[in-house]
């Protein structure tokens, strides 16, 4: 059994930098700030979904399973069954994939799948040798044994480390997201100045798009407990230049590197949601889909280059479809890095890539730079990471229909080295 499964509706929040301290927000906050206004404008209620599925990476103490804690405070209702999911930068997606392959084969019929993630509220945390020192002092026996395991106390060992640090960087390869860019850029030969063209493009794009008003159908305005209202994207430096971005250094490989600052996705608060349905569900509730997702691929590689996972997820996901690059009318591939995007396109044009690791022929061909990431993206937007996914996947739908365009892929490199893609088309 195999139906159709359609996207109906979504929203976000804009993606709020993250400054010095936690942000306004939680990850559920988010989730909830996006989700309400979405749910309101429904033909049904809160409690006809079968299901709401969120991706998020950072779950914060207080909000164990967000998915389960934004359904309740969407007014999904107690009975409302909710997971929460996490692939790294790819959950966003993963909501969506797990929501989708529900409904084709016929145990859902309307799901409600998305992402949120506040890195701002990272969690700090203990050195190693803050850990086992306290291991030891609480395991004291007696008073001399204390005083021992006391003596041994240092003040460094007070000082903690940024959670979100250790989760950028990879466990089994020991580099860190930025350092797996610099590889790509070696590998396929992407020099500084093309990676800052690319962030300035990406900065432009963005601030074009606010300007024109291109975002408004997928965005929701998010109120601070303090009254604050926040009504747009706020990393987009619209005045941007290489000649700025050239005076920054690099970030991990220096003195020579080419990933700066200034060409990298930025640390932010985000969340975004979509709503999927079977086409009994859009016959029950007078629904009127915007895109039908046909089909989905994940594939996975070696985490030190792990920025290539949408070179070979898409690649399978259009071989399965009989489709070549070219028949792609609109790309969203998510910006991690400006190099890892640029090799990326690189690597579908380098013969000797296309037959050795992904099986083809030949060169796979060129992206069209003007069909690619139109409205800017992580670079100017911000990555926040579980909610990244879920946006792409909006936006794409959102940017096909104002333009008139018909096929589309979402696509994204995973950290620890994976790649998700989906392939859409405009109802």
């Amino acid at each position: 059994m195999s139906r159709p499964v359609y996207i109906v509706d979504g929203s976000r929040t804009p993606f709020l930098k993250a400054k010095a301290g936690p942000g306004p927000f939680t990850p559920v906050d988010l989730a909830v700030q996006c989700g309400r206004p979405l749910l309101l404008r429904q033909p049904f209620a809160a409690d006809a979904f079968d299901q709401v599925i969120l991706g998020c990476v950072n779950v914060i103490a207080d909000e164990q399973n967000p998915a389960r804690v934004a359904a309740l405070r969407l007014g999904c209702g107690p009975r409302m069954t909710a997971f929460t999911v996490a692939i790294n930068c790819g959950s966003g997606m993963q909501s969506i994939d797990t929501a989708f392959r529900y409904i084709r084969e016929g145990s859902s019929d309307l799901i409600l799948a998305g992402g949120a993630e506040a890195l701002s509220h990272a969690p700090l945390v203990l050195r190693q040798s803050a850990v086992e020192w306290l291991s030891v002092f609480s395991g004291a026996k007696n008073p001399l044994d204390r005083a021992k395991a006391a003596a041994a106390f240092r003040p460094e060992m007070l000082q903690p480390i940024v959670g979100l640090e250790r989760g950028l960087t990879d466990p089994i390869t020991d580099l860190g997201m930025g350092q797996t860019a610099e590889i790509l850029a070696h590998d396929f030969g992407i020099s500084r100045e093309a990676a800052d063209a690319y962030s300035v493009e990406s900065h432009k794009r963005l601030a074009k798009a606010q300007a024109e008003g291109w975002l408004a159908g997928e965005l929701e305005p998010a109120i601070g407990r303090d009254g604050a209202v926040y009504d747009h994207d706020i990393g987009v430096r619209p005045d941007s230049s290489v000649e700025k971005l050239a005076t920054l250094k690099p970030a991990f490989e220096r003195p020579f590197g080419k990933v700066t600052p200034g060409n990298s996705s930025q640390i932010t608060d985000g969340a975004s949601w979509v709503i999927l349905a079977s086409e009994d569900a859009v016959k029950k509730h007078g629904l009127k889909p915007r895109a039908v997702l046909l089909d989905s691929e994940w594939s996975a590689l070696d985490p030190s280059i792990m920025g290539l996972g949408p070179v070979l997820s898409s690649t399978a996901l259009l071989q399965r479809a009989g489709l070549s690059l070219q028949d792609v009318d609109l790309w969203e591939l998510n910006e991690a890095f400006a190099a890892q995007v640029l090799a990326c396109l690189a690597a579908w044009e380098d013969e000797a890539f296309c037959r050795e690791v992904l099986g083809l022929p030949g060169a796979a061909g060129t992206i069209d730079r003007a069909r690619l990431n139109v409205d800017g993206g992580a670079v100017s937007l911000g990555h926040p990471v579980g909610a990244s996914g879920a946006r792409i996947v909006l936006h794409l739908v959102t940017a096909m229909e104002r333009l008139g365009l018909k096929r589309g892929i979402a696509t994204e490199c995973i950290g620890g080295g994976q790649g998700g893609a989906m392939l859409i088309e405009t109802v």
